[in-house]
């Protein structure tokens, strides 16, 4: 594969909704699989091209 594109920041405004976090109530259960994806090391984990190039880009 060759390599990704870092995804939009959930936090940014966008035309709708308002913000990404519009999308996903607080108290919804999702929340604890995204902390928890948030802190898997994945290159312990074997993945690779873990961090992003200065570019924003592998």
């Amino acid at each position: 594969m060759g390599g990704f594109v870092e995804g939009a920041d959930r936090h940014q405004a966008s035309f709708l909704p308002a913000c990404l976090e519009d999308y996903v109530e607080a108290d919804n259960p999702v929340r604890i699989i995204d902390a928890f994806v948030d802190e898997l090391d994945l290159a312990k984990l074997g993945f690779e091209r873990v961090q992003p190039a200065a570019t924003g880009r592998p």
